[in-house]
């Protein structure tokens, strides 16, 4: 492990400087990553037999 003196020692609160200069500056935006294959045929086979139980009540009900 060396040591390294040539860099100037931190001024007080400059931590807390820095800290604030990368909150403030605009990040990337954060997606949320895709469903997976087995997720979405999932909720397409919700979706599908909601719509058959809709179909199937108003031909039953008529």
């Amino acid at each position: 492990m060396s040591t390294d003196d040539t860099r100037e020692p931190a001024e007080p609160g400059s931590a807390a400087r820095e800290s604030a200069v990368r909150e403030s500056a605009p990040e990337e935006p954060r997606y949320e990553p895709a469903p997976s294959v087995g997720r979405l045929m999932l909720v397409l086979l919700v979706f599908v037999v909601a719509a058959v139980v809709v179909v199937a009540g108003g031909v039953y009900f008529t």
